[in-house]
């Protein structure tokens, strides 16, 4: 294989690199950047993909991320392939943050209480049973009424950013496109004339 590594990443090696990777965080969003930038479609089925794979990145149900966003891109006449890789925006360093601020607001939301109170929730014991219903009324019950707001704001700014942007770069191509088909048009007919 002309790309293979020498000597295979051990299982550790594997781990650190999914929890960070070797370049840089910067480098891979630009990497995810411009995969859903050169995707063939058009700016609205990008923008709507890209903002599906955001909103299903807040819901609590974490090992349905894709089935979510790919169901949300096909009502949203949105790509599939761009709602995968808006999933990303739910990553390592997002997850705390969006777990902590959907299942906070959720609590404050279904309890009709603004004020700081906290329930002492035992994860050790809920987790010891595996038991859905006990996990779903305490944690993800507050998560999955929390992420409603949050969802939907940043699938909107996600939308936004990514129609923009796609809107942008489709544009800037054609025209280069278009400059290149008419030097060589040029080109061509004065070698012809």
């Amino acid at each position: 294989m002309l790309f293979r590594r020498r000597k295979p990443a051990g299982f550790i090696e594997r781990i650190r690199v999914f929890l960070w990777p070797r370049r840089s965080f910067s480098r891979s969003f630009q990497y995810f950047g411009k995969r859903i930038l050169r995707l063939t479609a058009t700016p609205h089925a990008i923008a709507a993909g890209v903002a599906a794979g955001v909103i299903a990145s807040w819901t609590p149900f974490l090992g349905l991320h894709f089935v979510i966003a790919a169901a949300l891109a096909y009502v949203l006449a949105g790509n599939i392939i761009a709602s995968a890789l808006g999933t990303a925006f739910g990553n390592p360093l997002t997850f705390p943050f969006i777990w902590t601020a959907s299942y906070k607001l959720g609590n404050r939301i279904m309890t009709d209480d603004f004020q700081e109170t906290h329930k002492v929730i035992d994860l050790g014991q809920l987790f010891r049973h595996l038991d859905f219903s006990q996990i779903w009324g305490p944690i993800l019950k507050p998560m999955a009424v929390g992420c409603l707001p949050f969802a939907l704001v940043f699938g909107v700014g996600a939308y936004l950013i990514a129609y923009l942007s796609v809107a942008a770069f489709q544009s800037q191509r054609r025209r280069r496109l278009d400059q290149k088909r008419t030097r060589r048009d040029g080109l061509s007919n004065g070698q012809t004339v």
